[in-house]
């Protein structure tokens, strides 16, 4: 009886300690930690309707016990500096940080390094010191995607060759423009005649359309043929400058983000395409980076971006240019909107055309 009595009570013991390990490691995953997100501005409908959500909704799918601390810096580079600054005194554990100026915010990353809280560049790439992740799109590859669809556009409408385009590119402190540029002239270049380029400030799609307006001025209305836009705020400056010129017919325009009012303008003809980004991969990996360094992990990059400091560990994702005749496959089938919040009466007549219900 003695035997019997210590065999069951060694297996109750093991069968305690194998509950106990599993109890552990569960509570090890769900372990308590705060996490600070940035995101730069509110101008670009994205950041506030799509990163932000759904940057939160999967880290508290991840991890129940974590707290998300959130900061907009409405493309203020000192307020951002503040918001950081805030955080780490909140005693954040992870900084995801889009930055308003990435050139100029190695000192937070800095004092971040020194705290000893891992930095997750999102979005923007951080140049001026290392740090642990990079979460972005291939950007160049946006730019060059861009550029071939106004390339089509113009072929359609008589050839490359004939009259030239605008480019307004992004903000200047953002690095993102830069590889948007350099991937557009990638394609652009030799190609077609660039009669005005402009670096708009703060993505603004006010500031954009004063660039367009100045353009018009400059080239003459009936010498421009399309229109080379990095996102589809700016597009829709460009073609309200356009509208008030009087074009009989406007010329084709880019853009990038997929918003729902460029959607709409794709539809109906007003803008030619965008670059749509799968933002709920984006942020969600971003998401899933920054509760593992919150849990000690380091997970494995599949590739390295060279910021000119260092070797960043990077998670780049694929870009897809979308025409009127691919926002059903793409938008609409991934449910990034449904076509009820596209297919409004105005656009109705353009959603039956391509199949959008």
């Amino acid at each position: 009886m003695r035997a019997v009595s210590f065999a069951v009570a060694t297996v109750l013991l093991l069968g305690a300690c194998s509950a106990g390990d599993k109890n552990d490691k569960s509570a090890e995953n769900n372990k308590a930690g705060t996490i600070a997100l940035f995101l730069p501005e509110s101008k670009t409908t994205r950041y506030e309707a799509f990163d932000r959500p759904l940057f939160e909704a999967k880290v508290k799918a991840l991890c129940a016990d974590c707290k998300v601390l959130y900061f907009n810096a409405d493309q203020d580079a000192a307020k951002q500096q503040q918001q950081v600054e805030a955080a780490l005194t909140q005693g954040a554990n992870a900084l995801v940080l889009d930055a308003v100026d990435a050139g100029a915010v190695a000192s937070l990353v800095n004092q971040a390094k020194r705290a000893k809280v891992p930095v997750i560049a999102y979005d923007r790439l951080i140049s001026g010191i290392t740090y642990d992740y990079y979460v972005s799109f291939n950007n160049v590859r946006v730019g060059e995607m861009q550029g071939q669809a106004l390339l089509d556009a113009l072929g359609k409408n008589g050839g490359a060759d004939k009259g030239q385009i605008v480019m307004i590119n992004g903000s200047p402190t953002d690095p993102s423009s830069a590889d948007y540029k350099t991937g557009a002239h990638n394609v652009l270049d030799g190609k077609v005649k660039i009669g005005r380029e402009f670096d708009t400030p703060d993505w603004s799609p006010d500031k954009a359309q004063q660039e367009m307006e100045q353009a018009i001025t400059a080239l003459g209305r009936d010498t421009i043929t399309g229109v080379l836009s990095a996102n589809d705020g700016m597009a829709g400056g460009a073609i309200a400058a356009i509208k008030r010129a009087g074009y009989a017919k406007l010329p084709p325009i880019t853009g990038q983000d997929a918003e729902l009012a460029a959607v709409q303008r794709i539809l109906t003809g007003e803008q030619y395409m965008t670059i749509y980004l799968d933002i709920r991969s984006e942020a969600e990996k971003a998401a899933e980076l920054a509760v593992a360094v919150v849990h000690k992990e380091t997970p494995a990059a599949p590739t390295q971006v060279d910021n000119k400091t260092g070797q960043i560990p990077s998670f780049l994702l694929d870009p897809i240019a979308v025409t009127a005749d691919k926002v059903k496959d793409t938008i609409v089938k991934d449910g990034f909107y449904k076509a009820a919040d596209i297919c409004t009466a105005p656009v109705q007549a353009a959603c039956e055309r391509e199949g959008i219900k």
